[in-house]
């Protein structure tokens, strides 16, 4: 294990009727104006916004509402919403939705109350924002990224072509109520929970072949991560598959799997700039991009690649485990081709150039890549 400091500031509220037992006991310890935050007005037609609406004015707050978030929330969209908190003078940001609505309120949070542009202090400048943020709440209505867990965010500059990472604001609270994510449809629900895998193994192949406690961990949420997957296969709204699909998405992301681990999240990095060009759903791309990158790096973490391969399908060897993975994303239906993602853009050799070109390359993984051995991958899943 390599040496760690681990901090955990988020609670957890987790079960059938968290927010309703557990949201005005929070609410009671925070100011009276709320910034409530959601995406495309889904928790409209599901019920959760009136839900969280009652309960909020219940608990006497005044609730100004920031919504239109989208997928791959934008740099713009986070300017908007912290003027919006600036404006109503928000104690509390209350982000519902998924990964996408939370990490913009993340960085929401941390931009309302500064005047310096975060995005030049953090991705140009290398420095961290100097002002607590404004406290921040989740309340997880689509799981998968487990962005309620931690204090990073991805934003894209659509203005830079850069889909990247910053970090700002985790969230003091998560209510994370399975029942919440049962209208979501079928596609979304499973991209989201390849997203979980991907973040397990992800931070799994990171550059350390030594036996650790975290990759054992880690391993156990990708094998629990399929098994759930696969009950969904045969009944979509199974709640105790979506209960442990949602906790799991949690694990990966809460900072257990990289605790004296170091973490390679090169494929993340690819899709961001994918989605950067592209606009494609994350989890979607990451389903396309990660059979091709494994195939790249299997030679560089045999042993690894073997025990997963062992641990989470029960096959045998290295190449077994990547040929595994490849048929597990067919078996629940995830594009396997760039073409299959709907994008907003036509793929062409020439935007994967640009993309693999802008791709941030990282030294954790079982071996460094190249821009030419990104666009190579990129090529292959055409």
């Amino acid at each position: 294990m390599e040496n760690f400091v681990y901090e955990y500031p988020t609670k957890v509220c987790f079960g059938k009727g968290a927010a309703k037992a557990h949201l005005p006991g929070i609410l009671s310890a925070c100011g009276p104006n709320v910034l409530l935050a959601y995406g495309g007005g889904s928790i409209k037609k599901n019920g959760v916004y009136e839900e969280l609406l009652e309960i909020l004015k219940a608990a006497g707050k005044t609730v100004t509402e920031f919504a239109g978030i989208m997928s791959n929330p934008t740099w713009v969209k986070v300017q908007e919403g912290a003027q919006l908190a600036r404006d109503c003078k928000a104690d509390l940001v209350l982000a519902v939705g998924g990964g996408s609505v939370i990490d913009c309120c993340k960085i929401v949070c941390a931009q309302a109350v500064t005047d310096e542009e975060l995005w030049d202090l953090e991705m140009v400048q290398h420095k961290a924002p100097s002002v607590p943020p404004i406290p921040l709440g989740a309340v997880v209505t689509a799981s998968g990224t487990g962005a309620e867990m931690n204090g990073g965010a991805v934003i894209t500059n659509e203005e830079a072509k850069i889909k990247g990472g910053m970090f700002a604001a985790a969230p003091r609270f998560a209510i994370l109520d399975p029942e919440y994510t049962m209208r979501l449809p079928r596609m979304q629900v499973l991209s989201g929970a390849f997203d979980t895998l991907s973040h397990a193994m992800e931070t799994y192949f990171g550059r350390s072949d030594r036996d650790n406690v975290s990759d054992e961990v880690a391993l156990a949420v990708m094998h629990s991560t399929v098994v759930n997957m696969r009950t969904l296969l045969k009944d979509i709204n199974d709640y105790t598959a979506r209960s442990n699909l949602m906790w799991t998405s949690a694990m990966a992301e809460n900072g257990i799997l990289k605790v004296g681990r170091v973490t390679d999240f090169e494929c993340h990095q690819i899709e961001h700039q994918l989605g950067a060009y592209t606009d494609c759903n994350h989890g979607q791309g990451l389903a396309v991009l990660h059979p091709a990158y494994y195939r790249h790096i299997v030679k560089d973490a045999p042993e690894k690649f073997t025990k997963l391969g062992k641990v989470v399908f029960d096959v045998d060897g290295s190449d077994g485990a990547v040929d595994a993975l490849a048929a597990f994303i067919q078996e629940c239906g995830l594009p396997t081709r760039l073409s299959q993602l709907r994008s907003k853009v036509e793929v062409t050799p020439e935007l994967l150039r640009q993309v693999a070109d802008s791709t941030n390359l990282l030294p954790n993984g079982p071996r460094q890549l190249t821009h030419d051995e990104v666009y190579e991958i990129l090529k292959e899943c055409l």
